[in-house]
């Protein structure tokens, strides 16, 4: 009977784990979604690696 006690909590235990981690990347994806909404209607920033490919030193001989 103790084996099946600890079989039991052993199991309850695994599936709380479980559902943690089921919110947390249900969670994860929900942020992921909300920044991508919200990119959209955000104007498109400029980037410093755009436009001229000049290196920042000459290079060497």
């Amino acid at each position: 009977m103790f084996a099946y006690e600890i079989h039991q909590m052993r199991s309850a235990e695994l599936r709380r784990q479980a559902d943690q981690e089921r919110l947390a990347r249900e969670a994860l994806r929900g942020r992921r979604a909300g920044r991508r909404s919200a990119g959209r209607e955000a104007p498109v920033a400029e980037s410093h690696s755009q436009g001229s490919r000049r290196h920042r030193f000459t290079r060497a001989a």
